[in-house]
């Protein structure tokens, strides 16, 4: 059975602008309501079980600004653990190289707001959180299918 490709309009020039004003409102809304709307993610594989949706900080490595984007994350123990799949584009999103560049950051779930630790999962750790990851949410399967890099899996450990 052939992998199907990423689709077309993934790929469009307006997307990222679209996607960027959708993330903000989608942040504005989260923080406004404490995660009772926006704290569930209802699209493609989540549609009939939505998967918890946080707010992630981060601090741009050339702009110093702090910025908020929504993931997806499941638990493993005390740790939360997010997927940098950009919907299986070719290159990683800018989150996660601010991650890399800033590690210690903040979450949002809910009301509550954490401190955390950013790690990057050694080959090891993300072949054991991969199949958690894909049992909930299957679209990170389709799209580790869609691109050649290897979707990295991030550890975010309380501070």
């Amino acid at each position: 059975m052939t992998t199907p490709k990423r689709p077309s309009w993934l790929d469009s020039p307006l997307l990222p602008k679209i996607t960027r004003y959708a993330s903000r409102a989608h942040v504005w809304i989260y923080r406004r309501t404490r995660g009772r709307i926006g704290g569930q993610w209802r699209i493609g594989d989540a549609f009939g079980t939505p998967m918890p949706t946080l707010l992630l900080e981060h601090r741009g490595r050339k702009s110093g600004k702090t910025f908020a984007t929504p993931l997806l994350y499941v638990t493993d123990g005390p740790n939360i653990i997010v997927v940098a799949s950009a919907a299986g584009a070719p290159g990683n999103p800018q989150w996660y190289y601010n991650l890399l560049a800033h590690p210690d950051t903040y979450i949002e779930i809910g009301g509550v707001r954490r401190a955390v630790g950013a790690v990057e999962a050694d080959p090891q750790e993300r072949a054991r959180l991969w199949p958690r990851l894909v049992a909930a949410y299957a679209d990170f399967d389709s799209y580790q299918s869609w691109t050649d890099r290897e979707i990295p899996v991030l550890i975010l450990e309380q501070r």
